[in-house]
Protein backbone atom coordinates (compact mmCIF):
# COMPACT_ATOMS: atom_id res chain seq x y z
CA UNK A 1 0.00 0.00 0.00
CA UNK A 2 1.43 3.43 -0.88
CA UNK A 3 2.31 5.42 2.22
CA UNK A 4 1.56 9.06 2.86
CA UNK A 5 4.78 10.32 1.28
CA UNK A 6 4.02 8.47 -1.97
CA UNK A 7 0.50 9.89 -2.15
CA UNK A 8 1.78 13.39 -1.35
CA UNK A 9 4.32 13.20 -4.18
CA UNK A 10 1.73 11.81 -6.60
CA UNK A 11 -0.69 14.61 -5.74
CA UNK A 12 2.03 17.22 -6.14
CA UNK A 13 2.98 15.89 -9.57
CA UNK A 14 -0.66 15.74 -10.69
CA UNK A 15 -1.21 19.26 -9.43
CA UNK A 16 1.80 20.52 -11.39
CA UNK A 17 0.48 18.85 -14.53
CA UNK A 18 -3.26 19.47 -14.29
CA UNK A 19 -4.05 22.47 -12.11
CA UNK A 20 -5.48 25.38 -14.06
CA UNK A 21 -6.08 23.28 -17.18
CA UNK A 22 -9.42 22.50 -18.83
CA UNK A 23 -10.47 18.85 -18.99
CA UNK A 24 -10.60 17.91 -22.67
CA UNK A 25 -11.48 14.26 -22.12
CA UNK A 26 -12.68 12.05 -19.29
CA UNK A 27 -13.01 8.29 -19.31
CA UNK A 28 -13.72 5.72 -16.63
CA UNK A 29 -14.69 2.08 -16.34
CA UNK A 30 -16.25 2.70 -12.92
CA UNK A 31 -20.06 2.93 -13.28
CA UNK A 32 -20.61 5.27 -10.33
CA UNK A 33 -18.17 7.80 -11.75
CA UNK A 34 -19.49 7.42 -15.28
CA UNK A 35 -23.05 8.19 -14.14
CA UNK A 36 -21.87 11.49 -12.68
CA UNK A 37 -19.95 12.25 -15.88
CA UNK A 38 -23.00 11.53 -18.05
CA UNK A 39 -25.26 13.74 -15.92
CA UNK A 40 -22.80 16.56 -15.23
CA UNK A 41 -19.86 16.21 -17.64
CA UNK A 42 -16.34 16.46 -16.32
CA UNK A 43 -15.14 17.63 -19.73
CA UNK A 44 -15.11 21.39 -19.95
CA UNK A 45 -14.40 21.82 -16.25
CA UNK A 46 -11.12 23.22 -14.98
CA UNK A 47 -8.90 21.21 -12.67
CA UNK A 48 -8.53 23.62 -9.77
CA UNK A 49 -6.07 21.67 -7.65
CA UNK A 50 -4.87 18.21 -6.65
CA UNK A 51 -3.93 17.46 -3.06
CA UNK A 52 -3.55 14.64 -0.56
CA UNK A 53 -5.09 13.89 2.82
CA UNK A 54 -3.24 11.05 4.45
CA UNK A 55 -3.40 8.22 1.94
CA UNK A 56 -6.24 9.76 -0.07
CA UNK A 57 -5.62 11.69 -3.29
CA UNK A 58 -8.18 14.33 -4.26
CA UNK A 59 -8.75 16.14 -7.55
CA UNK A 60 -10.82 19.31 -7.37
CA UNK A 61 -12.76 20.45 -10.45
CA UNK A 62 -14.61 23.68 -11.10
CA UNK A 63 -18.29 23.50 -10.28
CA UNK A 64 -17.53 22.32 -6.74
CA UNK A 65 -16.79 18.70 -7.63
CA UNK A 66 -14.04 16.60 -6.06
CA UNK A 67 -12.75 13.16 -7.05
CA UNK A 68 -11.47 11.20 -4.05
CA UNK A 69 -9.31 8.15 -4.71
CA UNK A 70 -7.48 5.66 -2.52
CA UNK A 71 -4.74 3.42 -3.91
CA UNK A 72 -5.04 0.52 -1.41
CA UNK A 73 -2.41 -2.10 -2.30
CA UNK A 74 -2.03 -1.85 -6.07
CA UNK A 75 -3.43 1.45 -7.30
CA UNK A 76 -1.37 4.20 -8.92
CA UNK A 77 -1.66 7.43 -10.91
CA UNK A 78 0.50 8.06 -13.99
CA UNK A 79 1.11 11.22 -16.01
CA UNK A 80 1.65 11.08 -19.78
CA UNK A 81 1.88 13.47 -22.68
CA UNK A 82 -1.03 13.14 -25.15
CA UNK A 83 -0.31 10.21 -27.44
CA UNK A 84 2.45 8.80 -25.25
CA UNK A 85 2.33 5.03 -24.71
CA UNK A 86 1.12 3.90 -21.30
CA UNK A 87 3.42 1.84 -19.13
CA UNK A 88 0.52 -0.26 -17.88
CA UNK A 89 -1.98 -2.31 -19.97
CA UNK A 90 -5.31 -0.69 -20.80
CA UNK A 91 -7.16 -3.40 -18.86
CA UNK A 92 -5.72 -1.85 -15.68
CA UNK A 93 -7.12 1.60 -16.48
CA UNK A 94 -9.83 2.92 -14.17
CA UNK A 95 -9.89 6.69 -14.80
CA UNK A 96 -8.44 8.99 -17.48
CA UNK A 97 -8.36 12.78 -17.12
CA UNK A 98 -7.06 14.39 -20.29
CA UNK A 99 -6.02 17.98 -20.91
CA UNK A 100 -4.29 19.59 -23.86
CA UNK A 101 -0.88 19.18 -22.23
CA UNK A 102 -1.09 16.09 -20.04
CA UNK A 103 -3.09 12.91 -19.50
CA UNK A 104 -3.53 11.51 -15.98
CA UNK A 105 -4.38 7.81 -15.79
CA UNK A 106 -5.44 5.95 -12.64
CA UNK A 107 -4.52 2.26 -12.81
CA UNK A 108 -6.12 -0.39 -10.57
CA UNK A 109 -7.53 2.25 -8.22
CA UNK A 110 -10.09 0.37 -6.09
CA UNK A 111 -11.69 3.37 -4.38
CA UNK A 112 -12.92 6.36 -6.39
CA UNK A 113 -15.91 8.57 -5.61
CA UNK A 114 -17.14 11.98 -6.66
CA UNK A 115 -18.04 14.37 -3.86
CA UNK A 116 -20.09 17.49 -4.53
CA UNK A 117 -20.00 20.74 -2.61
CA UNK A 118 -20.55 20.29 1.14
CA UNK A 119 -20.26 16.51 0.75
CA UNK A 120 -16.48 16.89 0.83
CA UNK A 121 -16.56 18.23 4.38
CA UNK A 122 -19.14 15.63 5.39
CA UNK A 123 -17.41 12.63 3.83
CA UNK A 124 -17.05 10.19 6.75
CA UNK A 125 -13.80 8.70 5.46
CA UNK A 126 -12.08 12.08 5.37
CA UNK A 127 -13.68 13.31 8.59
CA UNK A 128 -12.38 10.31 10.52
CA UNK A 129 -8.77 10.87 9.47
CA UNK A 130 -6.36 11.91 12.16
CA UNK A 131 -3.91 14.81 11.70
CA UNK A 132 -2.06 14.55 8.38
CA UNK A 133 1.67 14.29 9.06
CA UNK A 134 2.47 16.14 5.83
CA UNK A 135 -0.08 18.93 6.22
CA UNK A 136 1.21 22.44 6.83
CA UNK A 137 -1.15 22.75 9.82
CA UNK A 138 -0.27 19.38 11.38
CA UNK A 139 -1.20 19.29 15.07
CA UNK A 140 1.25 17.06 16.94
CA UNK A 141 -0.61 17.43 20.23
CA UNK A 142 -3.81 16.14 18.65
CA UNK A 143 -1.93 13.15 17.24
CA UNK A 144 -0.48 12.31 20.66
CA UNK A 145 -3.95 12.53 22.23
CA UNK A 146 -5.38 10.21 19.60
CA UNK A 147 -2.61 7.68 20.15
CA UNK A 148 -3.17 7.83 23.90
CA UNK A 149 -6.85 6.99 23.32
CA UNK A 150 -5.73 3.68 21.78
CA UNK A 151 -4.25 2.35 25.00
CA UNK A 152 -5.24 -1.28 24.42
CA UNK A 153 -3.58 -1.39 20.98
CA UNK A 154 0.06 -2.15 20.34
CA UNK A 155 1.95 0.96 19.25
CA UNK A 156 2.72 -0.66 15.89
CA UNK A 157 -0.98 -1.07 15.17
CA UNK A 158 -1.83 2.37 16.57
CA UNK A 159 0.65 4.06 14.24
CA UNK A 160 -1.09 2.41 11.29
CA UNK A 161 -4.52 3.59 12.44
CA UNK A 162 -5.28 6.48 10.07
CA UNK A 163 -7.80 7.82 12.57
CA UNK A 164 -4.95 8.48 14.99
CA UNK A 165 -2.60 10.16 12.56
CA UNK A 166 -2.72 9.98 8.78
CA UNK A 167 0.05 8.93 6.44
CA UNK A 168 2.01 6.14 8.13
CA UNK A 169 2.22 2.79 6.37
CA UNK A 170 3.90 -0.47 7.23
CA UNK A 171 7.40 0.59 6.20
CA UNK A 172 7.44 3.74 8.26
CA UNK A 173 5.78 1.98 11.19
CA UNK A 174 8.80 -0.27 11.65
CA UNK A 175 11.32 2.51 10.96
CA UNK A 176 9.69 4.97 13.39
CA UNK A 177 9.65 2.46 16.23
CA UNK A 178 13.28 1.57 15.63
CA UNK A 179 14.44 5.19 15.54
CA UNK A 180 12.66 5.82 18.84
CA UNK A 181 13.85 2.54 20.39
CA UNK A 182 10.25 1.49 21.02
CA UNK A 183 9.09 -2.12 20.99
CA UNK A 184 6.42 -2.15 18.25
CA UNK A 185 4.48 -4.76 20.23
CA UNK A 186 4.30 -2.64 23.39
CA UNK A 187 0.80 -1.54 24.38
CA UNK A 188 0.19 2.18 23.99
CA UNK A 189 -0.91 2.28 27.63
CA UNK A 190 2.62 1.32 28.71
CA UNK A 191 4.23 4.29 26.93
CA UNK A 192 4.48 7.72 28.50
CA UNK A 193 3.44 10.94 26.79
CA UNK A 194 7.05 11.90 26.10
CA UNK A 195 7.57 8.70 24.13
CA UNK A 196 4.34 9.15 22.18
CA UNK A 197 5.34 12.73 21.35
CA UNK A 198 8.72 11.51 20.15
CA UNK A 199 7.10 8.88 17.94
CA UNK A 200 4.90 11.56 16.38
CA UNK A 201 7.79 13.95 15.85
CA UNK A 202 9.91 11.21 14.30
CA UNK A 203 7.05 10.14 12.04
CA UNK A 204 6.67 13.68 10.76
CA UNK A 205 10.43 14.03 10.25
CA UNK A 206 10.76 10.77 8.31
CA UNK A 207 7.79 11.40 6.05
CA UNK A 208 8.82 14.97 5.31
CA UNK A 209 12.32 13.83 4.43
CA UNK A 210 10.78 11.78 1.63
CA UNK A 211 8.79 14.54 -0.07
CA UNK A 212 11.62 16.92 -0.95
CA UNK A 213 10.49 19.15 -3.79
CA UNK A 214 11.63 18.34 -7.31
CA UNK A 215 13.67 20.91 -9.21
CA UNK A 216 11.09 22.29 -11.63
CA UNK A 217 9.15 20.69 -14.45
CA UNK A 218 6.66 17.87 -14.39
CA UNK A 219 8.56 14.91 -13.00
CA UNK A 220 7.67 11.69 -11.29
CA UNK A 221 9.51 10.43 -8.23
CA UNK A 222 12.11 7.84 -9.18
CA UNK A 223 14.16 7.77 -6.02
CA UNK A 224 14.03 5.28 -3.19
CA UNK A 225 12.33 5.86 0.13
CA UNK A 226 14.90 6.37 2.84
CA UNK A 227 14.92 6.51 6.62
CA UNK A 228 18.62 6.47 7.50
CA UNK A 229 19.76 9.44 5.43
CA UNK A 230 22.32 7.24 3.67
CA UNK A 231 22.71 7.42 -0.09
CA UNK A 232 23.18 3.78 -1.13
CA UNK A 233 19.94 1.95 -1.88
CA UNK A 234 20.88 -1.01 0.30
CA UNK A 235 21.57 1.30 3.26
CA UNK A 236 18.36 3.32 3.28
CA UNK A 237 16.34 1.35 5.83
CA UNK A 238 17.14 0.66 9.47
CA UNK A 239 15.09 -2.52 9.86
CA UNK A 240 12.35 -2.84 7.24
CA UNK A 241 12.94 -5.78 4.89
CA UNK A 242 16.14 -6.73 6.73
CA UNK A 243 15.10 -9.89 8.58
CA UNK A 244 18.15 -11.88 9.66
CA UNK A 245 20.58 -9.10 8.79
CA UNK A 246 22.67 -7.36 11.45
CA UNK A 247 21.25 -4.30 13.14
CA UNK A 248 23.01 -1.18 11.89
CA UNK A 249 23.47 -0.01 15.49
CA UNK A 250 24.24 -3.04 17.62
CA UNK A 251 24.83 -5.95 15.24
CA UNK A 252 22.02 -8.15 16.59
CA UNK A 253 19.88 -10.00 14.07
CA UNK A 254 16.84 -8.09 12.82
CA UNK A 255 13.60 -9.94 13.54
CA UNK A 256 10.20 -9.89 11.85
CA UNK A 257 6.72 -11.11 12.66
CA UNK A 258 3.15 -10.61 11.48
CA UNK A 259 1.26 -8.08 13.57
CA UNK A 260 -2.32 -6.95 14.00
CA UNK A 261 -5.57 -7.86 12.28
CA UNK A 262 -4.06 -7.06 8.90
CA UNK A 263 -1.13 -9.40 9.59
CA UNK A 264 1.34 -6.79 8.34
CA UNK A 265 4.98 -7.75 8.78
CA UNK A 266 6.80 -5.78 11.47
CA UNK A 267 10.61 -5.58 11.62
CA UNK A 268 12.57 -4.70 14.76
CA UNK A 269 15.78 -5.17 16.72
CA UNK A 270 15.02 -6.80 20.06
CA UNK A 271 18.23 -5.50 21.60
CA UNK A 272 17.87 -1.85 20.55
CA UNK A 273 14.14 -1.65 21.10
CA UNK A 274 14.02 -2.97 24.61
CA UNK A 275 14.10 0.63 25.88
CA UNK A 276 11.96 3.57 24.85
CA UNK A 277 14.57 6.26 24.24
CA UNK A 278 15.57 7.98 21.02
CA UNK A 279 18.76 8.30 19.08
CA UNK A 280 19.83 10.76 16.42
CA UNK A 281 19.57 9.80 12.77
Amino acid sequence: MPEGDSIFRAARTLDQALAGRIVASFETVLPALDRIHQDRPITGRTVERVWSQGKHLLVGFSGNLVLRTHMRMNGSWHIYRPGEAWRRPRRDMRIVIGTGAFVAVAFNVPVAVFLEGPAVARDPTLRELGPDLLASDFQAEDAVTRLRERGTMTIGDALLDQRALAGIGNIFKSEICFVCRVDPFALVSTLDDETLAELVTTAQKLLRANVTATSGGITTYRGLRQATGRARAEDRMWVYGRRGKPCRRCGASIQSMKQGLGARTTYWCARCQGETRSFEF
